[in-house]
């Protein structure tokens, strides 16, 4: 067994210890109920050129006494006179252990199928230290370190380019993100997620910066940019850096 499915079954070990704790806590203290919002955006053009854009994301967290859990899905899917152009697929999964009064162990799990992107699918885990360094009533800011790991399958047509290569490619990752909430107002949040995942051959650098303004109780608006920068493509014809630009209705529950 290699030292990539040793940190795999940590994680998926982690995670079920996680679930576990996290059912066994006091009900007085948190009931463990789930919230979250669900967003979507849909872009057409018609005419001269038709293009179709949609684009929906869906996010849920648990807090508990030492525990909280954060869930997200995403999809990004983009046509062009018929032809698609764009398709993407995210879940990601977190849990952080809870000590002291801003401190956190973590672990996380993220999947990506992201079409043209040269990859059939990547997978990375980590584990480690969060500590919130900024704890104010309107203005939060996490940050985290720890090691990890990179699992990735080559795209057919990135794997006759590299005909040495049986498609695979494994390797060890440090871990560092920042996370910065902002209540501007009490209908206004601003956020900003920054995260870099340095492994021996690739970088993969990705930043969310977004800006919500709430319409009811329930239902607001949000705006997105997001930049991606992967410093090891698997082929010339692919860019390194990719940024997307999103507006999207919000519900929460």
């Amino acid at each position: 067994m290699n030292n990539r499915h040793i940190l795999s079954g940590s994680v998926s070990l982690f995670l079920l210890a996680a679930v576990s704790t996290g059912n066994a806590a006091d009900p007085q203290v948190a009931d463990g109920s789930w919230k979250g919002d669900v967003e979507l955006g849909i872009v057409t053009t018609t005419g001269n050129t038709e293009t179709e854009t949609i684009n929906a994301k869906a996010k849920a967290v648990t807090e508990r006494e030492k525990w909280r859990h954060t869930v997200s899905l995403e999809s990004l899917n983009t046509s062009n006179g018929g032809d698609t152009t764009a398709e993407r697929y995210v879940v990601n999964g977190q849990s952080d252990y809870k000590f002291g009064e801003h401190n956190y162990f973590f672990v996380m799990i993220n999947y990506e199928n992201a079409r043209f992107s040269g990859y059939d699918y990547r997978v990375s885990e980590a584990l480690g230290y969060g500590r919130r360094v900024v704890a104010k009533t309107a203005l939060t800011l996490d940050l985290e370190i720890g090691p990890g790991a990179r699992q990735s399958k080559l795209d057919s047509a990135a794997r006759q380019s590299k005909p040495d290569s049986d498609g695979s490619e494994d390797e060890f990752t440090l871990r560092g993100a920042a996370k910065l909430a902002w209540k501007i107002s009490d209908t206004s949040t601003f956020t900003t997620d920054l995260s870099v995942d340095a492994g021996e051959d690739t970088t993969v650098t990705k930043s969310v910066t977004a800006l919500t303004a709430q319409i009811n109780g329930s239902l607001a608006t949000k705006i997105t940019y997001t930049i991606k920068n992967t410093s090891d493509v698997p082929t010339n014809d692919i860019e390194k850096t990719d940024t997307e630009t999103a507006v999207t209705l919000v519900y929460s529950f």
